[in-house]
């Protein structure tokens, strides 16, 4: 299938295609250009939410920015620990802060997004160390959060997704924190870029081969962290006993072969996991759910996981049943 026509009319009216190539760019240049296009999608999703906190947490080299999403919900409530995308280069809090308001609300839980430290001034692995450390402290710090501590998941999108896929990994390693759910949005799985798909959608829209490449230069070290489990997830020895994870491809991403084949393994370990790709769907889809009825499905699905997950139903039936 090709590219949904409801999203080249989209990327044709903001204009894309008249932008310099990534890989031209200056990290700095393309965090302005990411800036603006962040700027289009909070247009299109200035979703309230009842209390929203920026905190400021310990972290391995220097304090972590984190911003809670809070919604009206009972407390101690579900929370999704999320990632941003950006290929490690480049997001922040704000450019996936409408993400995180309608991710709160319709899923009724704490949204707690970690605004971790970038490539190249960061190179991996501080992207998964702060990470990491960021899902530990809320843990440890769940009381004083509103956060119940049995319900945390963890998700994020594009290069989000590899980190929630890592840290995943790394707390069934280390005995926890306790993280029930994954959601890998469109996840980078291997840096060797090697799946047919990366040939197959190399032009793009939104990522393309050499942008992918770009990205993963500037965040690894050498050409030995491409093998590395903490960058590339899908090369990890050992998939076992992992959390539950929903993971959305999409057909003209790049990455949608490796995010079906983290899936594919996951399943083949036991872990019970559900991928759904998303036909005509680009990279970054998810985050233009406003604009793209593909984007719009895949939110409903992706909270309807998260509530099933959070086992929203179950509690509320059990506070009703002791009213």
């Amino acid at each position: 299938m090709p590219l949904d026509p409801q999203a080249k009319a989209l990327f044709d009216f903001l204009g894309l295609a008249q932008l310099a190539p990534l890989e031209t760019m200056t990290p700095q240049e393309a965090r302005q250009r990411f800036e603006t296009l962040a700027e289009a999608r909070r247009q299109m999703v200035p979703e309230p939410v009842d209390q929203i906190q920026d905190l400021k947490i310990p972290g391995p080299a220097g304090e972590i920015p984190i911003r809670v999403y809070s919604p009206k919900v009972q407390s101690p409530a579900p929370a999704l620990i999320y990632f941003h995308g950006g290929g490690w280069v480049l997001g922040d809090l704000e450019s996936h802060d409408h993400v995180c308001r309608a991710l709160a609300n319709s899923a009724a839980c704490l949204v707690l997004s970690v605004d971790y430290r970038l490539a190249p001034e960061h190179k991996f692995p501080a992207a998964v160390h702060d990470s990491f450390a960021a899902t530990q402290w809320i843990a440890d710090h769940a009381g004083e959060l509103g956060v119940d501590a049995s319900r945390i998941a963890v998700g994020g999108d594009s290069a989000g997704g590899n980190l929630a896929a890592v840290v995943s990994q790394i707390a069934r390693d280390r005995g926890g924190p306790e993280i029930i759910y994954q959601l890998l949005i469109y996840p980078g799985t291997d840096m060797r870029m090697s799946f047919p798909s990366i040939e197959e959608n190399a032009d793009g829209p939104l990522l393309t081969k050499a942008a992918m490449q770009w990205f993963v230069n500037h965040y690894l070290r050498s050409a030995k962290d491409r093998t590395d489990p903490l960058a590339s997830p899908l090369l990890a020895s050992n998939l076992r006993g992992l959390p539950p994870a929903f993971i959305i491809t999409a057909e003209c991403d790049p990455l949608r072969d490796e995010g079906e084949a983290y899936g594919r393994s996951l399943e083949e370990a036991g872990v019970p996991v559900d991928v759904q790709r998303y036909e005509g769907m680009p990279h970054g889809f998810f985050s233009f759910g406003a604009a793209l009825e593909g984007g719009r499905r895949a939110f409903a699905d992706t909270t309807s996981r998260l509530r099933s997950a959070f086992k929203l139903e179950e509690v509320s039936r059990s506070a009703d049943s002791a009213a």
